[in-house]
């Protein structure tokens, strides 16, 4: 069984790994670029539909500011492929994200909290970050191939059609989601508050301001989950990371995009 996994798993780690070197590591990516521009796509027009956008012009010009800052900043220094477009949607939800090909969407309820541009800016950068980086891809192929090893571990002890089955089901489930899944999630969460930052600087923000932010998100949150059952740091370990590269970055030339 071990064998059999090898051999089929061993060529897609092979074949789909390339190292990425603005996070020093490799990534395990079965989706091309131009497969999840096209997703990216695909999903704007999906939010667009279901989503209500917000007419206030003073969010709009805002929204679009600072995120044509942190973009000028990811295409003379990442360089990606994107088109980008930048969205308010009407929702008390706190809440920002990216899609691949440089879609940014911005909750209202995330502009009513932020103090400032540089607050809105820690957010929108660690977002672009997340597509910059293809962390979407990353996650969707990680568990593509838990999915397959899944079948060919079952297959292989043949505990579909056993009493075994639920029991073996729940325990690849829990197992792959908190040892694989939460964990990759995680990493991706403190790459992107990395990259995200750095973004910042080039662009000229304030990086405090970054650290005052999340200290502003630890009032605001009222969830107190492990961070092992999360998918996301602990905002206490997220700030102590936050300022350690902080004082990294003010070491480096900052010639303002």
């Amino acid at each position: 069984m071990k064998r059999l996994l090898v051999t089929i798993l061993f060529p897609i780690f092979f074949l789909s790994c390339a190292k990425n070197p603005y996070i020093n590591r490799s990534q395990l990516i079965l989706i091309s670029p131009s497969q999840e521009i096209q997703l990216g796509l695909q999903a704007k027009q999906e939010i667009l539909k279901k989503q209500k956008l917000s007419k206030d012009p003073y969010y709009n010009e805002l929204v679009k500011k600072v995120s044509q800052r942190i973009a000028k900043v990811a295409e003379k220094e990442f360089h990606p492929n994107f088109q980008w477009e930048f969205y308010v949607l009407k929702s008390k939800e706190i809440n920002a994200f990216c899609l691949p090909g440089g879609k940014i969407f911005v909750y209202t309820g995330l502009l009513k909290i932020v103090d400032n541009e540089d607050q809105l800016a820690t957010v929108i950068g660690h977002e672009v970050a997340h597509a910059i980086l293809r962390h979407g891809s990353e996650r969707a192929s990680i568990a593509m191939v838990s999915s397959i090893a899944r079948d060919l571990v079952e297959k292989g002890l043949n505990v579909s059609s056993s009493k075994w089955g639920p029991l073996f089901d729940l325990a690849y489930g829990v197992g792959s989601k908190y040892g694989i899944i939460y964990p990759y999630s995680r990493k991706f969460e403190y790459e992107a508050d990395q990259v995200g930052l750095y973004l910042m600087y080039k662009a000229c923000y304030d990086l405090n301001e970054a650290i005052r932010f999340w200290q502003k998100m630890i009032q605001i949150s009222k969830k107190n989950i492990p961070e092992f059952l999360s998918t996301h740091p602990s905002d206490i370990h997220r700030i102590e990371r936050i300022k350690k590269y902080i004082k990294y970055l003010k070491t480096l030339p900052r010639d303002c995009y």
